[in-house]
């Protein structure tokens, strides 16, 4: 069962971020709090939103955190999906083909053009799944990031 996370939800969600986060070999990047996490899912202003994938027995197999992007090319908002995990006991169950359905349920009944995501480019098996699903790898684009203190040093006062 695919359903709206609710903030009750925010300490396995949180869990499961730093579950991916290690799997994508990365532990110490993962540094967002619960409190961030509920502030950002369920405050006053959300500035993203989350799904969960339960069990027929209740318990969370994975979730899919996602917020809004614009296509100023096709002139409407997509999704773009930050994370998407499934615990590696509950992997093979359907779980993440539902919480991707159901994302793109959300893009054609609110008029939504695309839903994208990244995937780290070893992580074959996650490759695989998206291509069976039909999602094509966007080629000639490169992801660029600033973090840290090359973000500082650009946004400072006079830079």
């Amino acid at each position: 069962m695919i359903r709206t996370a609710t903030a009750a939800d925010v300490p396995v969600i949180h869990a499961m971020i730093r579950e991916l986060a290690a799997y994508e070999k990365a532990p110490d990047e993962a540094r967002a709090t619960e409190a961030q996490l509920r502030e950002a899912l369920f405050g006053e202003r959300p500035a993203a939103y989350a799904h969960v994938a339960e069990t027929d027995d209740g318990e969370v197999a994975g979730f899919a955190l996602w917020f809004l992007n614009f296509s100023t090319w096709r002139g409407v908002h997509g999704i773009y999906l930050e994370d998407l995990y499934v615990r590696p006991e509950r992997r093979g169950g359907g779980h993440g083909k539902a919480l991707l359905t159901e994302l793109a349920r959300i893009c054609v009944e609110r008029g939504y053009e695309r839903l994208e995501w990244s995937v780290l480019d070893w992580n074959e098996p996650s490759i695989a799944f998206y291509r069976a699903l039909g999602a094509r790898p966007q080629d000639g684009w490169t992801v660029f990031r600033l973090t840290d203190g090359e973000l500082a040093a650009l946004g400072a006062p006079g830079a």
